[in-house]
């Protein structure tokens, strides 16, 4: 570089300093890659946390090229460790970009060997690495901390492309205690509970605890669906059992199925296996009872047993229970691979490749692709998504050679589409060194090859925003001959944008306008995965065109995509909400349209998924890319060829909860958190009234003879009776009426009182705060109001109370109110229920 245009660039450096513009000094050594200046502008600013914050908020947004940003946040790390008091929520942070295990794991082996509050910290530092979902990365940790060595993970590692980025790292990022030799009991206990958290069980419990006590699905939401739909419909039949799935996601509450058996029952066929599945999504995250939910359902050897269809969706169910939880079933649905049924072995390929999700098992991979060689269209699709899956974001290049080099062979396009699939996902956030696969794939005559083309670079640049694959996938949605290509292309450009939703209703709103509708169908869903829980008004600008489009089709995405959109908005926060659910009503009335039906049923489970408790969440509150999350969309776009795929949205879907926990992993009772918005903005939605039809009494025609005789006869008794009448009259006249006259008088008092509390209660002002106990429910839209409560006996151990928070207790000699949870539903619809509740304790008196 020429010496002068250096001077230039450090004279500007030095005036920022002089004026105290360290952030703007910040922002241009970051933009001119100097690292020296980098850590000067920190050091210099006084307030190093801010700045520190801010380095790694422009890391996240605006440093593209990849090995820059390691060596960034390498130096970022050692700033971390030198301040007064280490931030090992942010340095953890860090690390996890960084992909170093070994420094993370030596962190959290520090804390837990320290006091009461470090250990705490340890276990907040696991919470929020958790939900990430970077799960490789977390089993690596875990075996650090435990000392298992294995080879396996040491191959993911390499595999994954993060070290041949030669960036320097410290010889230990974290110094280790001295005197680490005698690690008692309170040691052993505390790694126990970290290693739960690490895994996921115990935020996995937490949320399901949650879920299952403040669930508010409207049941009467599902059965306005069900009674406007011709019952004989196959499609909107199961996409009602999908929308309901959608709608009680991970709350185990199924009340609707039970309440409709026989109408259930109608499910046949493939139907029947996509419903069974159903299961697993109510349940998921339910691992204690999973094979007891399911057993019913499941393969039992017996030749008199339930219906392959049924059985391959008990299989599927239990992948989506134990989905990315290190292979707890793996074993199991290994064995129901060995099937000679195609249909087990569907569900069966399925279920394996969720619950090995990313564990990156070369074993399980070879099983997968016997099963994709031999040819059978219906096991091969799904054999070669679950490959995929299996190898998430490993790059494994003799596992995709095999299979490019497969679709070359095999003339079922259902294989290939699966392979396809299988590719994008291997390649998950390799960003450049998945550029030759790309090409490869790209370049390719067959036109299902090219569209994993571009389900490679969502999944490979996904949130990267990188400037070259958007332009690769402008150039596709306009060019490409296959309309699948450029439907996938402009869909693809949602995920490469997530991390910066408003950009992308500009930049799809010409292709929104073009004459291809499945390029207006890419647009709509481009719009729905970026703006996911937003209520973007400019998104949903885009998308309110497209619900009136001329192609059914392309109304069934914009269907879907503005539920995405709107998912946890109420009217009072977004009145287009009550707009969109007329809509819904709207399109299940009209003849026809069943395609515009289907995506009207899954947007209304959409709207109120989780019970109303869950969002669409492809990246975490510190900006990582949920691993999970992102393979459960790019999944479940694929039910444009296969409807069993829609069961993958549940991956995609986020808690919107605040937890505080104790030391000990329990619920305080009286810990609280203040919301400084209007309770109405972010309040549940009401609950539809049923309305009551009044039947009309219709009059019975009478013959002219009729009523002259019935005339006499009247007549005639009312002579007869009048005297006895006035007798029974006058003497009861001296006490009814009084009575009478008394107790109209009191229900006149009682309306009157009753009209003056509602007009009281409507002159009343709206408060402008909140205050919500502990758990709560609190959306994304919401976590800008939140704070902390002072004075009160538990103080949160991070800055930002959202999602599980550990508390450290000032009082730690006073006792404690727990949270009581509650277990929940292990109850199959129409074969088994739930056990009562056993009755509180009494004492038996003779």
């Amino acid at each position: 570089m020429d010496q002068r245009l250096e001077s230039i660039v450090d004279k500007i450096f030095g005036k920022c300093f002089a004026h105290g513009q360290f952030e703007q000094a910040l922002g241009i050594a970051v933009e001119s890659h100097r690292l020296d200046r980098v850590e000067e502008s920190i050091k210099l600013s006084g307030d190093k946390p801010r700045m520190l914050s801010y380095c790694l908020k422009l890391c996240k947004t605006t440093v593209n090229n990849r090995r820059y940003r390691n060596l960034l946040l390498r130096s970022m790390v050692k700033l971390y460790q030198g301040l007064a008091n280490p931030d090992y929520l942010n340095m953890c942070q860090c690390l996890l970009f960084l992909n170093d295990h070994d420094s993370v794991a030596d962190a959290l082996d520090t804390l837990i060997n320290g006091d009461e509050s470090q250990a705490v910290m340890a276990y907040q530092v696991a919470f929020d690495l958790n939900e990430n979902q970077n799960q490789p990365f977390l089993l690596r940790v875990r075996k650090k901390l435990t000392g298992e060595e294995s080879n396996s993970a040491k191959e993911a590692d390499a595999s994954t492309g993060e070290n041949d980025m030669e960036v320097e790292k410290s010889a230990s990022a974290v110094e280790k205690p001295s005197g680490e030799g005698g690690k008692g009991p309170e040691y052993e206990e505390r790694l126990a509970k970290l290693k739960d958290i690490l895994s996921g069980k115990t935020p996995t419990d937490l949320y399901l605890h949650f879920l299952y006590i403040h669930s508010k699905t409207d049941l009467l939401i599902l059965k306005s669906i069900k009674d406007k739909l011709k019952p004989r419909n196959t499609v909107t039949h199961i996409a009602t059992i999908m929308s309901h799935a959608i709608m009680n996601s991970g709350t185990t509450i199924d009340t609707f199925l039970r309440d409709n058996l026989q109408w259930l029952a109608k499910a046949t066929n493939w139907s029947k296996f996509t419903a069974t599945a159903s299961i697993g999504v109510i349940h998921r995250g339910h691992y204690k009872e999973s094979l007891k939910l399911l057993q019913p359902y499941l393969p039992s050897g017996n030749s008199n047993s339930n219906s392959p269809y049924q059985e391959g969706g008990a299989l599927y169910a239990l992948g989506l229970i134990h989905a990315c939880d290190g292979g707890e079933q793996a074993s199991f649905l290994q064995e129901s691979i060995k099937s000679k049924n195609e249909i087990i072995q569907h569900g069966a390929s399925l279920g394996l490749g969720l619950t090995a999700m990313a564990t990156g098992d070369t074993a399980i991979f070879e099983e997968l692709y016997e099963i994709i060689v031999s040819d059978n269209a219906v096991s091969g699709e799904a054999a070669s998504i679950a490959a995929g899956l299996v190898m998430l974001g490993t790059g494994y290049e003799e596992g995709i050679e095999n299979l490019i080099g497969y679709a070359h062979d095999t003339k079922h396009e259902k294989i290939i589409r699966g392979i396809a699939m299988a590719v994008g996902l291997i390649e998950y956030g390799r960003e450049e060194a998945a550029d030759p696969t790309i090409e490869e794939l790209a370049s390719d005559t067959d036109a299902i090859l090219r569209f994993g083309a571009m389900n490679t670079i969502a999944l490979a640049y996904v949130g990267t925003g990188n400037n070259k694959a958007v332009r690769k996938l402008l150039h596709v949605a306009v060019s490409d001959v296959s309309d699948d290509v450029r439907r996938a292309a402009t869909t693809a450009l949602g995920f490469v944008l997530c991390n910066d939703p408003k950009k992308v209703p500009t930049i799809v709103s010409l292709l929104a306008e073009g004459f291809n509708p499945h390029v207006r169908y890419g647009a709509a869903l481009a719009v729905g995965i970026a703006c996911a829980g937003s209520g973007m008004k400019e998104a949903l600008d885009l998308l309110e065109s497209l619900l009136d489009d001329s192609e059914e089709f392309v109304r069934q995405a914009a269907f879907i995509a503005t539920a995405m959109v709107l998912i946890q908005h109420n009217k009072s926060k977004e009145p287009r909400v009550a707009t969109f659910r007329n809509k819904i009503d709207e399109a299940l009335l009209s003849k026809g349209d069943t395609m515009a039906k289907f995506g009207a049923i899954i947007s209304a489970g959409i709207l109120d998924a989780g019970g109303r408790n869950m969002t669409i969440s492809l990246l975490s509150h510190h900006g990582h890319k949920k691993m999970t999350a992102i393979a459960g969309m790019a999944v479940f776009l694929q039910f444009w060829y296969w409807h069993p795929l829609i069961h993958f949205l549940c991956l995609s879907f986020a808690p919107t909860a605040v937890i505080g926990l104790n030391k000990d992993l329990k619920m305080p009772q009286n810990w609280t958190v203040k919301s400084a918005a209007k309770p109405s903005l972010f309040a549940y939605p009401a609950p539809r009234v049923e309305k009551k039809e009044e039947k009309k009494e219709l009059k019975t025609a009478t013959l002219s003879v009729t009523k002259k005789q019935t005339s006499k006869t009247t007549t005639t008794t009312t002579d007869k009776k009048e005297g006895e009448g006035m007798e029974v009259e006058e003497k009861g006249s001296a006490k009814e009426p009084t009575k009478d006259m008394e107790v109209e008088g009191e229900s006149k008092e009682e309306g009157k009182e009753e009209g003056k509390k509602e007009e009281e209660k409507k002159a009343e002002p709206e408060p402008e705060f909140e205050i919500l106990s502990n758990p709560s429910r609190v959306t994304w839209a919401q976590q800008q109001y939140i704070e902390v409560v002072a004075e009160q006996r538990y103080k949160p151990a991070k800055e930002m109370p959202a999602g599980i928070v550990m508390l450290i207790d000032s009082k730690p000699q006073e006792a404690e109110d727990f949270v009581v949870a509650k277990a929940p539903k292990i109850g199959v619809p129409g074969v088994s229920d739930d056990e009562p509740d056993p009755p509180e304790p009494f004492q038996f008196v003779r």
